[in-house]
């Protein structure tokens, strides 16, 4: 599966369009993880716990967002983009969404 940030693929021919595809995944926060936040706001320097975690949750929404798109027929996802929330104390909703769309080499 193709995914771009931008509008188009360069050499490629957009041949069917499916619309908006997503992708979510909600995380917790470990207390592990906690801790050691803790400790470096007091220090500073980067929380490498919550790095992590947003990594992960990225990974898995746009997988999920994929997944939807190769359910419809596509083999590319356009215009991907991600956007948090905070849905419950110390958790946060990742979300990933793009345009879901059939690509093929220009002739």
């Amino acid at each position: 599966m193709i995914t771009t940030s931008i509008q188009y693929i360069p050499g490629m021919k957009i041949v069917e369009h499916f619309g908006l595809v997503q992708g979510s995944t909600i995380r917790a926060k470990h207390i592990g993880r906690d801790i050691a936040a803790s400790l470096k706001n007091l220090i500073g320097g980067e929380l490498k716990g919550y790095t992590e975690l947003m990594t992960e949750s990225r990974a898995e929404a746009t997988d999920r967002m994929c997944k939807q798109a190769e359910q419809f027929g596509a083999n590319a996802v356009i215009n991907v983009r991600y956007a948090t929330s905070s849905v419950a104390q110390g958790a946060a909703e990742l979300f990933a969404y793009g345009t879901a769309v059939v690509v093929k080499p220009e002739a």
